[in-house]
């Protein structure tokens, strides 16, 4: 028996050993095959939250375009931002839209953001159109202050600098902070809209001028979509009329009301040869006789 036991002994202890690695190799294949299944549900899940949060992000922006609210007479639309400044030499500040004729767009359209002005349609394709910043060294805005109703024309210095406020008179109130908003004046952007704020009021040198410093109410760099504005139809035809100070109603002819008058009598020829409506000629004065002068208006 113990010759039985000594020699059954090892025979056991290697088919238990034998039958647990089996065991545990099983085992492992199957945690491996669940961790593999587990991280490529959770790469997936990642994937997902990150569209999410971009949808998330998109719809936050898609928010605050909608919340600008055109002017009486203007309508909106958006557009996306399809491009930067083209090339590292670019000579303009520009970004480019994927709207353009097609869509109705037209040269100097307002392109706007939620938190003011970005610029206007500088050239048109019939799908694209580029957008001059009011960054730009060529953008000029007649603008005025908010607070203080001071007027001048704010001019883009270029990219990451402060825009200048020119033509801002000597004692006019603007303090700094205050908000610089569009004046109409120039006809192409509505009256209202932000467009930068005052960060340095000064003057320099012996100037008529006052030295004004703004920064403009966005980031360039972060533009991804823009509303832009129209006027609306009804609102052309107003200023089409005679009347609304309209083109068309600036230079009409005033109609000649003795040419079409129906009572009109032809006058006949004076026999004295004169054509008739022709005052007769006033006598010459006699030589030495000084002619009166006008009175001559006092400065």
């Amino acid at each position: 028996m113990e010759f039985a036991k000594w020699v059954l002994a090892p025979g056991k202890w290697a088919a238990s050993r034998v039958s647990s690695f089996w065991d545990r190799y099983v085992y492992f294949v199957g945690v491996r095959e669940e961790n593999d299944s587990l991280r490529a549900s959770l790469a997936e899940a990642t994937q997902e939250l990150v569209l999410l949060r971009e949808k998330a992000a998109e719809a936050e922006r898609l928010a605050r375009i909608l919340t600008i609210r055109p002017p009486a007479g203007w309508s909106r639309q958006g557009a996306r931002v399809i491009s930067h400044r083209l090339g590292p030499n670019a000579s303009l500040e520009t970004v480019l839209l994927d709207k353009g004729a097609l869509d109705g767009l037209e040269v100097n359209t307002p392109v706007t953001g939620p938190d003011g002005v970005i610029g206007r349609i500088l050239r048109l394709s019939p799908t694209a159109a580029t957008v001059l910043l009011v960054t730009d060294p060529n953008s000029r805005i007649p603008v005025t202050s908010q607070k203080n109703r001071t007027q001048g024309i704010i001019k883009g210095e270029g990219a990451n600098r402060e825009m200048v406020v020119q033509y801002v008179a000597l004692g006019a109130p603007l303090e700094e902070g205050e908000l610089l908003v569009t004046s109409g004046l120039e006809e192409i952007f509505p009256k209202g809209l932000p467009v930068a704020r005052v960060t340095e009021v000064g003057r320099k040198g012996p100037s008529l001028f006052q030295t004004v410093y703004a920064e403009p109410l966005f980031d360039a760099r972060r533009l991804e979509e823009v509303a832009l504005l129209a006027k609306s139809a009804q609102e052309d035809r107003v200023q089409a009329e005679p009347g609304h100070g309209g083109v068309s109603g600036q230079n009409e002819p005033t109609p000649d009301p003795i040419s079409h008058s129906p009572s009109t009598k032809v006058v006949p020829p004076d026999p004295s040869g004169r054509a008739p409506g022709l005052e007769p000629p006033r006598p010459a004065s006699a030589p030495g006789t000084a002619r009166k002068k006008p009175p001559r208006s006092s400065p």
